[in-house]
């Protein structure tokens, strides 16, 4: 996997929880795998564009329910069951399920999800570095 797969891979997530735009946007310049210094500055610029992009609750949910994809299959019912609260629950000043969803992610060792900058923000040992 190339450098601006990686970053992409990492990114991917946090930028679709603040602009569905600019994820878009970004898939766009991914086409065909065929990276230039043109498109990595302007996929800096569309991350720098998402950073100055509050969550809203639809950008949250979206982003949300594509990470639950990596778990509706194998979590518990009480795991659904909480999952579906926190979600009819979420807001963007209340926001209990992206901390679950990184539960979630721990206990079951998802690679690609602990690797993730939406979910690393809800790491405690990361945060008290």
């Amino acid at each position: 996997m190339s450098q601006w797969q990686q970053d992409w891979a990492y990114q991917k997530y946090w930028v679709m929880a603040h602009s569905q735009q600019h994820y878009n946007a970004i898939r766009q310049l991914a086409r065909h795998n065929d990276w230039s210094a043109a498109k990595q500055e302007r996929y800096q610029q569309l991350l720098a564009e998402a950073e100055q992009i509050t969550p809203t609750k639809a950008t949250l949910t979206t982003a949300y329910q594509h990470v639950w994809g990596y778990f509706k299959k194998q979590c518990t019912l009480a795991e659904k069951q909480r999952y579906l609260n926190l979600l009819t629950n979420l807001t963007q000043a209340h926001d209990q399920l992206g901390p679950f969803l990184w539960q979630l992610t721990v206990k079951y060792e998802v690679a690609y999800l602990l690797a993730s900058r939406l979910l690393r923000a809800f790491d405690q040992h990361e945060n008290q570095r």
